[in-house]
C-alpha cells in the first residue's frame, strides 16, 4: 500500500508542476527567453564588430582622398614632384653644329602644350613661370621640379624635332633660354627654369623675325638667308 500511495504522491506532485507533462519537460517562455537574449548578444557582437571595420575602411579612403588633393595641389604649384615621371634631357648643351637653324616662324600660342619645371630651390617659381605662359595662352599641362646643370641659367627649352618650331616661339618669349634636343616624338615642350629666371619678355618686345635656335647662353644667331642684305 505505501509503493501505491507514493507512486500517487508523484503523480499528484506532477499534475501541480506546469512545466511537465505525463513525464516530459515544457518548454516555457523563461527558457525561450534566456536561448533568444544569447542570440541576441551574438548579433550585437557582429553588428559591433562590422560598424568598427566599416569605420576603419572610412577612415582610410578619407585619408587616401585627402593625400591625393595634397599632391594634387603640391604638383599645381610645382612644389612636388614624381621624378619617375619625369623626362630628364640627355645634355643640357646641343652643339653649335647641331643646333637647328630653321628659320621658324612663331607658333600660335594656344597650339603649343608646354611642360614647365624649376631646377633650383626657389620655392613655387615652376608655378609662377606657369600662370605667366597661361596668360599667354600657352597649353600648360604639368609643373614640377627638375634637377639639371647648370642652375644658374634663365631657361632651358627641351623638345624634339617635330616642336622645334614650338621651342623657338617659347625661346622668343623667354630672353636668353637656351635650346635641347631630345628623342621625343610629339611636339610638346619643356621649360626648365634656373636661378636667372626674371619673367617673359614684353608681348610687344617680342622679335617675330624668323630664325633658327639658340643653343648657348653666349650664341648669337645669323642672319637668316631672308634676312641677309643684298649688295646694291
Amino acid at each position: 500500500m505505501s509503493g501505491q500511495e507514493s507512486k500517487r504522491k508523484q503523480r499528484a506532485r506532477a499534475r501541480r508542476d506546469p512545466t511537465e507533462w505525463h513525464g516530459q519537460r515544457i518548454v516555457t517562455e523563461t527558457d525561450l527567453g534566456s536561448t533568444f537574449e544569447t542570440d541576441d548578444a551574438a548579433d550585437r557582437r557582429r553588428i559591433s564588430t562590422r560598424r568598427i571595420r566599416h569605420g576603419v575602411v572610412l577612415v582610410l579612403l578619407v585619408g587616401l582622398v585627402a593625400a591625393a588633393v595634397y599632391l594634387a595641389v603640391g604638383m599645381a604649384r610645382g612644389d612636388i614632384t614624381l621624378d619617375a615621371l619625369e623626362r630628364t634631357p640627355s645634355s643640357t648643351s646641343t652643339s653649335a653644329s647641331d643646333c637647328p637653324a630653321g628659320p621658324f616662324d612663331l607658333q600660335d600660342p594656344s597650339s603649343i602644350t608646354v611642360d614647365v619645371y624649376n631646377s633650383t630651390t626657389i620655392g613655387g617659381l615652376a608655378g609662377t613661370a606657369a600662370e605667366q605662359l597661361r596668360g599667354r595662352a600657352f597649353a600648360v599641362r604639368e609643373v614640377g621640379n627638375r634637377d639639371v646643370e647648370p642652375t644658374g641659367m634663365t631657361a632651358i627649352i627641351v623638345a624634339g624635332e617635330g616642336g622645334q618650331a614650338n621651342a623657338f616661339t617659347l625661346q622668343r618669349t623667354i630672353p636668353d633660354a637656351i635650346f635641347v634636343s631630345d628623342e621625343r616624338e610629339d611636339r610638346s615642350v619643356d621649360v626648365i627654369l634656373g636661378s636667372a629666371y626674371k619673367g617673359l619678355a614684353a608681348p610687344q618686345g617680342i622679335d617675330e623675325t624668323p630664325a633658327g635656335l639658340s643653343c648657348s647662353a653666349e650664341e648669337e644667331q645669323a642672319p637668316t638667308p631672308e634676312a641677309t642684305p643684298t649688295a646694291p
